[in-house]
């Protein structure tokens, strides 16, 4: 299957959904959130899919709807930070496109996230504990299915998404 795909893995707060929309926008591409997908599919938000079906639940409603993404042609897709989590959504993501992992520190995490209540993960503990313990997990999951890593601390949507293009030898992505 050629690598017409662009799938953007990370954690929440590196702008797996800014960027993306960015590089579809520039490369004439759809775009699609696998957590929004989610969330049209079964008519509720993920706070709401955790509430009454816990994690389990949910990854199981993302692990069908990446199967579907993935199988599309010309998409730039951001997965949510946990599909990693999952042998069959690596497996998937790394045969079916090019994988970008948007890495980004803690302190970017905790800054981009501090003002949202949406993110069920976070709710009731240390955000920092839980960024560090969720990373420490899913960092080598990244890794090991990542064509391209991209450090997104300290740069806007704009600089990272003209950083993929340079390396995928695309369009400039406009200013």
């Amino acid at each position: 299957m050629s690598k017409s795909n662009i799938f953007l893995i990370g954690p929440m707060g590196a702008g797996k959904t800014t960027i993306g929309r960015r590089l579809a926008d520039a490369r004439a591409m759809q775009f699609i959130d696998s957590d929004h997908e989610v969330e049209q599919r079964t008519g509720v938000d993920i706070a709401f899919i955790f509430e009454k079906e816990g994690e389990a639940g949910f990854r199981k409603r993302e692990t069908q709807a990446l199967d579907e993404l993935t199988l599309r042609q010309n998409l730039v897709l951001a997965t949510g930070g946990g599909a990693v989590l999952d042998p069959l959504n690596r497996q998937n993501l790394s045969a079916r496109g090019f994988v970008v992992y948007l890495h980004a520190s803690i302190e970017q995490q905790i800054a981009r996230t501090e003002r949202t209540d949406h993110r069920p993960l976070l709710q009731g503990g240390d955000r920092r504990e839980i960024l560090e313990r969720l990373l420490a997990i899913r960092d080598p999951l990244y890794r090991e299915i990542a064509d391209l890593v991209i450090e997104t601390d300290g740069r806007n949507a704009r600089l990272l998404a003209r950083a993929i293009e340079e390396h995928l030898g695309g369009v400039t992505v406009p200013g």
